[in-house]
């Protein structure tokens, strides 16, 4: 099912032997569009600290009481590797973190999750033959918040469009079907939906996604309500009108038909 980010802040983290705290933020992967960690706030004995969980770590997601429970002990989160989330997060630091927890490493595979679409494949997997490690990937930088990327400005092929204010979610594999677009500082209150491998580029350093479309192309397609569900009859509407392959018919077996619905 395809679930909007904002909709997912505050849900409770809860360990097998007790509540861990609740979530403020997530960090995306910019090489694949991946949401890789859930940023919790914690509190109680872990004294306020700012804990990363990932979906790897996932027993249940219950939607309807709005809790992710995980198959780790409360020792087990609280002892984890700490984090500045005030500083970008390195490839070296992901390293120390899945040694913590015995996970096999996502990176350098094919799959958006190591050799498989599903974080929760990782879990059980021990795999002995490790992927090749590139000198350079002992410090890239590839992880960027949630909260920083909203705001956003979306250029298009003519003139500004508007800004970035969510992330459409696939709440299986965590990945990142679609940008929402507010288009408010030019026509009333809409909404858009733009699919982030459809930009040309995103400059970190000017705070902007570029995307090869004209302003006029984004006014005129199809609009999206936060109210209202993503189902495929939607989407195929959408990149129709883009003229764009769509990915359920592209040998992606990552995304089964589902639907968005509020909350």
């Amino acid at each position: 099912m395809l679930r909007s980010l904002k909709d997912l802040e505050e849900y409770t983290i809860g360990a097998t032997d007790g509540d861990v705290g609740s979530v403020v933020n997530f960090l995306l992967d910019d090489e694949r569009w991946v949401v890789r960690y859930l940023v919790a706030k914690t509190g109680g004995i872990f004294s306020g600290r700012q804990v990363l969980i990932s979906p790897i770590s996932f027993r249940q997601a219950e939607w309807a009481t709005r809790r992710f429970h995980l198959a780790l002990t409360v020792e087990k989160i609280k002892n984890s590797p700490s984090v500045d989330l005030s500083k970008p997060i390195s490839r070296q630091q992901e390293r120390e973190y899945f040694a913590y927890y015995g996970y096999p490493s996502y990176w350098g595979y094919t799959g958006q999750w190591g050799i498989g679409a599903y974080p929760g494949l990782l879990a059980s997997a021990r795999w002995k033959d490790a992927p090749a490690r590139r000198p350079e990937e002992s410090n890239d930088v590839h992880l960027r918040s949630a909260n920083e990327i909203r705001g956003y400005h979306i250029e298009g092929t003519d003139a500004a469009i508007g800004h970035l204010d969510d992330f459409i979610i696939d709440d299986e594999t965590w990945e990142v079907r679609y940008l929402v677009v507010d288009t408010r500082n030019w026509w009333l209150d809409k909404k858009v939906l733009v699919a982030p491998h459809w930009a040309n580029r995103i400059s970190w350093t000017e705070a902007k996604v570029f995307v090869d479309m004209s302003r006029q192309e984004i006014k005129d397609s199809p609009e999206w309500s936060p109210t209202a569900p993503i189902n495929r009859e939607y989407e195929t509407r959408l990149y129709d009108y883009y003229g764009r392959p769509v990915y359920w018919d592209s040998g992606d077996k990552t995304a089964p038909a589902h639907e968005h619905r509020p909350g």
